[in-house]
């Protein structure tokens, strides 16, 4: 698990979800809603984290400092609620098949619920600083336009595909029984397809985040004594009490921890969307606790492939507003 933390190191949590969701899908091991709702949260979070940072450190490129320093106060802010769930801050390993390797505090969701309250009024400095901003806008508005069809055709997907005008998000496909099917999502597309769409559907995927967060959050408070953990040990570790109790689950944690699991011999793909676009694993398993093959689609793996594209006969300088648009992060592309 710890190998997909530092894929793309920005969005940690999120490709944790993705492989464990994998691992529970082949085993065909059950997930109650409460778990989902918390792996939600965490996922909202994460996307919050790595927007911040796509947007401001473009500004920073193109030459607006002020957001980057308001957007990484933020950051601190939410990387105190990873350090709560994980104890630490970047590479949390706080996904496992069936649920959570640790419990979450008691008052984690009243402090991020004050935190949401605040954090609107923080995406409105950000806006009002750069949306109207005439250099801004000169320096993103018809720069690395791509359509709908070359989009799709680039493999994009994620905020690119969205900025080129189609409504595709992987959240409101409820066929990959990720959670979000229990709320409510808006998709905001572009028109042109240009940097400045790019721009301008992150800041509204911010907004988003809050309203899913801020529901969640209620979700699972109103829900909050029910057992969010599953309690098959063949899975999950059994706490220190019950092995001094019961030879079976001294035995299953014994196990659990020589052998790990073993799934079934098969083949699946799940993905989920990821802030910079579709994260996906093929796993490939033989009856063994090893996998056969694990395959990774990383997105940015593709958004950078286009770049060539996105340039076109543009100017040298512009090459910095488009790579601040495609979010890149190096360790899910070579990895």
């Amino acid at each position: 698990m710890g190998y997909f933390d530092r894929l793309d190191y920005v969005s940690m949590i999120v490709q944790e979800f993705v492989f464990a969701r994998a691992v529970e899908l082949i085993s065909g091991l059950p997930i109650n809603n409460l778990d989902f709702i918390l792996r939600i949260i965490h996922i909202e979070i994460t996307r919050i984290l790595n927007h911040l940072l796509a947007i401001t450190t473009h500004a920073l490129d193109v030459g607006a400092m002020t957001p980057f320093l308001w957007a990484f106060e933020e950051r601190e802010k939410l990387m105190s609620f990873y350090e709560r769930s994980a104890g630490a801050r970047m590479h949390a390993i706080l996904v496992r098949p069936g649920g959570f390797t640790k419990s979450i505090p008691s008052n984690f969701f009243l402090d991020l619920a004050n935190w949401l309250n605040s954090f609107s009024s923080r995406i409105d400095e950000i806006e009002d600083l750069l949306n109207e901003n005439r250099i801004w806008k000169r320096r993103l508005i018809n720069i690395g336009i791509v359509k709908a069809e070359f989009a799709m055709d680039l493999g994009f997907s994620g905020v690119l595909l969205r900025g080129s005008g189609i409504g595709w998000d992987l959240r409101n496909t409820d066929n990959l029984k990720t959670g979000y099917d229990l709320f409510s999502l808006l998709v905001p597309i572009g028109t042109v397809g240009d940097c400045y769409d790019r721009y301008l559907i992150r800041i509204f995927e911010l907004r988003t985040s809050i309203k899913l967060l801020v529901d969640a959050t209620d979700y699972f408070l109103s829900n909050v004594n029910n057992n969010y953990e599953i309690d098959d040990f063949k899975y999950s570790f059994p706490p220190k009490s019950l092995m001094k109790l019961s030879m079976e689950s001294l035995i299953d944690h014994f196990k659990y921890f020589s052998e790990n699991l073993t799934l079934p011999s098969g083949k699946l793909y799940t993905c989920l969307e990821a802030p910079k676009g579709e994260f996906g694993v093929l796993l490939v398993t033989m009856d063994d606790n090893k996998l056969n093959r694990c395959y990774i689609r990383s997105p940015g793996f593709f958004h950078l492939e286009g770049i060539e594209f996105l340039m076109g006969d543009g100017l040298i300088a512009d090459l910095a507003t488009i790579i601040g648009t495609l979010d890149l992060v190096f360790g899910e592309i070579d990895r």
